[in-house]
């Protein structure tokens, strides 16, 4: 691989293992690639909404084993700088790793929004929001909140949330108010009308009550709507708000997002991809997507024999509803999406991703026969035809 074109991709996220597959398959010997993170698994987390109601958990898998299959060296560090000028990436114990091409992959970082809430995330202990239900089901919680704060990437989990607590309190026997607060014109507007509607008839159906176009932010002693005033809960819990790595050496906007194109081209040399871009939604799906156009200006860059393909947003989402999966699906300039209670593409994961869906679901399914995992590497067209 001597004159292989030095690709680093640092995170070993959604966006960075999609983009390794991705470069892999697109640019074969033409790239050498390094993963460098600080974990040693990549988790996993779009079923962590449902591990506090015993209906999913996060998985975890070996970054060394998924670096292994795409042909990858793994180095475990922290990027805490980039030296563009010099093209090295300086690591959090002050090594450096030359490279050719640069994909930045590192995430955001979640940050509490309210201070009067419960902030959920992905990673949070299970046993917060089971402290919550407990209150439920022991009637010291008989007005619950769900919050969408103004800025949010991605307010899906807050209806999740709130369905399945919903749900959960009924079979309890539990009487108890759920509302979900959100600055949304419509729940999940992004989705579109029909989306929207279909939502809004799984939550009158629990009795959950939805606000929206309200932001709500902290007061003296408790959470106030704009417009409404105080919010009327015994416990609230807020979706957390992203910020952006703003790693020294890239250009970042004032919340820390480094800019990219359509391509995702940051600067020479560099890409980005995933949490960490400027792309107001944050979404794993949306982040593999991101990832492949990378790979394919990354592989054109190697000379490998690829037409650079610009990032057109897919929207795909799969609501959790405490008693089944609602599939909701939008393609980047149409105004209207689909909404169905089937998979709308395929492998049917909650974040699709082209090569990193495939990838999990061969792993997946040799745990099961207790094989070998033998990803083929080849990526999956998602969408299902109609």
């Amino acid at each position: 691989m001597g004159g292989s074109l030095r690709v680093v991709v640092a995170g070993g996220g959604v966006a960075g293992l999609e983009a390794i597959l991705a470069l892999r398959d697109l640019a074969g010997d033409r790239v050498a690639l390094t993963l460098v993170s600080p974990e040693a698994e990549f988790v996993f987390r779009p079923m962590a909404v449902a591990e506090p109601f015993s209906r999913g958990h996060a998985a975890r898998h070996p970054l060394a084993a998924v670096a292994r299959h795409a042909g990858a060296d793994l180095v475990r560090a922290r990027v805490n700088e980039v030296d563009a000028g010099e093209r090295h990436v300086v690591l959090d114990d002050g090594g450096r790793i030359p490279y050719d091409a640069l994909l930045v992959a590192v995430g955001a970082r979640s940050e509490p929004a309210l201070r009067h809430a419960l902030t959920w995330t992905p990673e949070a202990d299970r046993e917060l929001f089971g402290g919550l239900l407990r209150d439920v089901e022991e009637g010291y919680a008989r007005r619950v909140a769900f919050v969408v704060p103004p800025v949010i990437g991605w307010p899906l989990p807050a209806y999740e949330l709130a369905l399945m607590t919903a749900w959960e309190a009924s079979g309890m026997g539990a009487e108890v108010d759920v509302a979900v607060y959100t600055p949304e014109t419509a729940p999940l507007a992004m989705f579109g009308a029909a989306a929207s509607a279909a939502l809004r008839a799984e939550l009158e159906e629990i009795g959950v009550r939805v606000v929206t176009g309200v932001e709500v932010r902290d007061g003296d002693g408790g959470l106030v709507g704009d417009p409404g005033g105080r919010v009327d809960a015994q416990r609230a819990v807020a979706l957390p708000r992203a910020a952006g790595p703003a790693l020294p050496g890239l250009p970042a906007d004032e919340d820390g997002f480094v800019p990219a194109d359509a391509h995702g081209r940051v600067a020479d040399g560099v890409w980005a991809a995933g949490d960490a871009m400027d792309f107001p939604v944050k979404q794993g799906g949306l982040a593999a997507q991101e990832a492949d156009a990378a790979a394919e200006a990354i592989a054109a860059a190697a000379g490998a024999d690829v037409e650079p393909r610009p990032f057109r947003p897919v929207l795909r989402g799969v609501l959790l509803t405490g008693r089944g999966r609602r599939w909701m699906r939008l393609e980047s300039g149409q105004e209207e999406g689909e909404t169905a209670r089937h998979a709308l593409w395929w492998p049917p994961t909650k974040v699709a991703g082209r090569y990193l869906s495939p990838y999990l679901g061969a792993i997946e399914d040799a745990e099961v026969v207790g094989g070998a995992a033998t990803p083929d590497g080849h990526p999956v067209e998602l969408d299902l035809a109609h």
